[in-house]
């Protein structure tokens, strides 16, 4: 792995020392990350939720929030439709817990992953229909490219919201109100990148303010700073840049988290082995709770933790609680064997081709994205992992950095029945005899858009400091910065000439602890997940990188350092 470092100047470093009377690191950390303005960086540096931006300026909201509100008075029966992952999750939760403030009792929908796919199908919105046809169904996290079946709803009478934040590849009927930034091309603000529960929160942001306008009581009792747990779960797990708003709502929704209010999330985070009162994470999230919301979406139904996060009987949101952790422990040994089966899949193959396109008709298909991912970082190639649904071949892809797979997959789109997603992770489904054809399609594609020469691994060092700066001082200054997430990556400092005088030790399933001298005769601890294969030598001049952050354990705080790479000492 090639390690770069581009440091930052040190007029600017000065400049930001100056006007905010912040350290060399922290001043020299924001100008890698594009903050060379003081300005920009002070707003970075204390997130307010005062600077949220009027939710009346997204392109369509005073259409969305008019409609809601005409529902709301007239009586009518409303649906909330969302998506089977965190974000589509606690965007339904969102809605559905404002509207019910009000006297409202909205039904609510996610998928059946395995049986109705994602998003607005025809067969999920078949089972909506059972029970009824609403005067008015709001679609959360999905919905954009659902043209047809919007146009179905309209003919049954039946109006629509969308409240997405997914590209765009086809346009809805006129009729429809589409609150989505990445389709109205106008919009690069400071919520351009918030994804839906960050949309929804806006949606009823700006429905309280209509309704205060006009006299609404229980609109005035409504405090919406407590609804943000809900919006830095969503923000944080759909690994959206935390940047401008999402920051903003990322930061105050953790300390939100910090006390959950909610009956259910307390449930989860027992099951979770988190403790209320104690600093919640981006890495929490995405490691703990994330997992167990998206576990149940992936392998049974993805409604169980919408009523649980609804729910306020203690005994029915801890068994809900319980529940998902036994569906993400079935989920983690369903991954671990997929992935040996498809790591042995690959080594038994060409290993020089530009991307890999893996399926086993037995393989399930909600979980193959994860599978997807460690793949891409094991092999350093674009990777697609496929499963059954149904009679098709679907699954998920994830890229490596400088290959475009929206690119890649526009090249192979004739061979897809359907596909769509970002540069870096997208969705996809296909006829399985058509695999074949669309691995080496998909190969070929990668191949043209590189020019034959894959991009190297790179580690890209943000500071390169010495040992004796590592410790509980650099971590109360990188508080600072945090949440660190997309967009925000945790700092990886470099130390040159790190000599080990205790020999680091090899744990688990493939890991190893080492100590790190920090002058004065103290030691920082380090852990390096899954690089046993690799360990240093005692004694021997090596160069570290490495990521530093809070270990919190049985009451206690200390610092830790995570092993990125290591390499032979280098002047």
């Amino acid at each position: 792995m090639r390690w770069t470092y581009t440091p930052a100047p040190p007029g600017p470093v000065r400049t930001l020392c100056r006007e905010l009377s912040v350290t060399p690191i922290i001043a020299h950390l924001l100008f890698q990350r594009g903050l060379d303005d003081p300005a920009e960086a002070e707003r970075f540096l204390n997130p307010m939720l005062r600077n949220l931006d009027d939710p009346f300026n997204l392109v369509h909201m005073d259409r969305a929030v008019k409609r809601l509100c005409e529902a709301m008075r007239g009586g009518e029966e409303i649906v909330v439709f969302g998506d089977y992952d965190v974000d589509g999750i606690t965007s339904t939760v969102l809605l559905v817990s404002i509207l019910r403030r009000f006297g409202i009792a909205p039904r609510y929908c996610v998928p059946l992953r395995l049986e109705e796919g994602y998003g607005l199908s025809s067969a999920a919105l078949d089972r909506v229909l059972k029970d009824g046809v609403p005067n008015l169904l709001i679609a959360v996290d999905c919905g954009t490219n659902a043209a047809g079946e919007v146009a179905s709803l309209h003919e049954r009478g039946v109006d629509t919201i969308v409240i997405d934040h997914h590209s765009g590849r086809s346009e809805l009927p006129p009729q429809c109100i589409l609150v989505n930034p990445h389709v109205h091309g106008d919009e690069t603000t400071a919520w351009t990148d918030l994804c839906s529960v960050g949309l929804v929160f806006k949606l009823v942001h700006a429905l309280l303010k209509r309704l205060r306008e006009e006299g609404e009581e229980e609109a005035f009792r409504i405090q919406l700073k407590e609804y943000l747990d809900l919006v830095a779960m969503g923000t944080i797990a759909d690994l959206v840049p935390l940047r401008e708003e999402n920051r903003i709502l990322a930061k105050a929704g953790l300390e939100t988290l910090r006390w959950p209010r909610r009956m259910g999330l307390k449930a989860l985070f027992e099951a979770s082995g988190m403790t209320p009162g104690e600093e919640v994470s981006p890495f929490d999230i995405s490691f703990r709770l994330g997992p167990r919301i998206n576990a149940s979406g992936r392998l049974a139904d993805a409604s169980l933790p919408v009523e649980m996060l609804l729910g306020d009987d203690w005994e029915r949101c801890d068994s809900g609680a319980r529940m998902l952790d036994k569906f993400n422990t079935e989920r983690q040994e369903i991954e671990r064997r997929i992935f040996l089966e498809a790591e042995e899949m690959v080594q038994s193959r060409d290993l020089d081709l530009a991307g890999y396109v893996l399926y086993d008709p037995a393989w399930h298909a909600g979980v193959v994205g994860i599978v997807a991912s460690r793949l891409t970082r094991r092999f350093h190639r674009p990777c697609i992992v496929l499963g059954t649904e149904g009679v098709l071949a679907k699954g998920s892809g994830r890229s490596i950095t400088g290959i475009n797979l929206v690119e890649v997959l526009k090249r192979c789109s004739h061979l897809l029945d359907h596909w769509g997603g970002h540069p870096m992770a997208v969705g996809l489904a296909l006829v399985p005899e058509q695999w074949d054809a669309f691995a080496a399609a998909f190969h070929e594609a990668v191949g043209d858009l590189v020019k034959g020469k894959m991009p190297e691994p790179e580690l890209a060092i943000d500071a390169w400091i010495p040992e004796e700066d590592v410790g509980a001082d650099l971590l109360d200054q990188l508080d600072r910065l945090q949440p660190f997430g997309q967009g925000n990556p945790e700092p990886v400092f470099g130390l040159r000439g790190v000599v080990l005088k205790q020999r680091p030790k090899i744990f688990g399933k493939g890991h190893f602890r080492f100590n790190l001298p920090v002058g004065g005769g103290g030691n920082v601890s380090g852990v390096a997940w899954k690089k046993s294969d690799r360990v240093p030598a005692q004694g021997a001049p090596i160069d570290l990188a490495a990521t530093l952050s809070w270990n919190c354990w049985n009451g206690r705080k200390n610092p830790q350092l995570t092993l990125a790479d290591w390499r032979e000492h280098e002047d």
